[in-house]
């Protein structure tokens, strides 16, 4: 049984499939090649992209969704997380997908063994689907060549889990990574850190902003986003002429993260991010319920 708690469970062949796979998908939708499947979401947190992305990325592929709202679940009358995850599998789903705010809530569910479990976001650790959509979207734009590749990843990131999925996987592709943030906002980390975009933005090909957390954040940095944005935000003055690519991965806080003007411009990636994601998403649900398990039983 194959779960996705994080890129490193993958190997390498596996996501040269997975971006193949989302490559074909894109051009050609497929057969419903999951009909009749069942899978399962339970997000414990917020979700726009990913949720939806996930639902439409499943039915694409004729597979029947499921949403389990977890302030409706009987965690709320203290029944514990494995033991709902436990009945729910006790129903037969295909897949469970699940968002948390800790950290080890997916591992801990895979371990038990009941079904593949998909993470959707857990905690500030990972958030696989949302690196493979990332790299693969790096991968096509830049014709699969994508060693060498300079990405500054700019802002909140210690409390960022698309920073740290972001961070090991691109790693493994040789993509060469630069931070930039505020000493607060860094994680402990070997990569070259940065307090101020203008010192790197000579030097990189892609900018990966990230949302401003100021919130999770004990001691204020800054007065208010005003304050951050004058430091942080990707502009028209900041980029100029440059031929920098801009990502994020959502939700945007514009004039904050990246201002109107990029987010239109044909720098930006980040709505082709977010197509990219029902692909991709598509791609991890067909390794992980059909792929995985044909190799299993042959």
């Amino acid at each position: 049984m194959q779960h996705l708690v994080d890129t490193d469970q993958l190997s390498l062949e596996q996501i040269f499939a997975i971006l193949e796979d989302a490559r074909r998908f894109k051009e050609k939708l497929p057969p419903p090649l999951l009909r009749d499947r069942v899978l399962m979401t339970l997000f414990f947190e917020a979700s726009t992209r990913t949720r939806s992305s996930f639902e439409v990325a499943a039915k694409r592929l004729g597979a029947h969704v499921v949403h389990l709202d977890p302030t409706r679940s009987s965690t709320k009358k203290g029944e514990t997380l494995e033991d709902t995850f436990a009945n729910l599998c006790a129903m037969d789903p295909d897949g469970v997908i699940i968002r948390h705010s800790e950290n080890d809530t997916p591992s801990r569910l895979a371990e038990m063994e009941l079904v593949p479990v998909i993470n959707a976001g857990a905690g500030n650790y990972a958030h696989p689907t949302q690196a493979l959509l990332d790299l693969f979207t790096l991968w096509e734009w830049f014709d699969g060549e994508v060693e060498g590749l300079r990405v500054a990843i700019v802002g909140d990131i210690v409390n960022s889990r698309v920073a740290a999925s972001d961070i090991r996987l691109f790693r493994r592709f040789g993509i060469e990574l630069s931070l930039v943030a505020p000493k607060p906002f860094m994680p402990i980390t070997n990569l070259p850190q940065y307090e101020k975009i203008e010192e790197i933005i000579d030097e990189v090909d892609v900018i990966m902003s990230l949302r401003a957390q100021l919130e999770r954040h004990k001691k204020p940095i800054f007065d208010d986003y005003e304050e951050y944005a004058r430091h942080y935000c990707v502009t028209e003055d900041l980029l100029d002429d440059r031929s920098v690519m801009v990502m994020h991965p959502g939700p945007v806080m514009r004039n904050i993260d990246i201002s109107d003007e990029i987010l239109d411009d044909p720098r930006s990636l980040v709505l082709d991010q977010v197509r990219n994601g029902v692909y991709v998403r598509m791609a991890v649900l067909k390794l992980l319920l059909l792929d995985s398990r044909e190799g299993t039983e042959s």
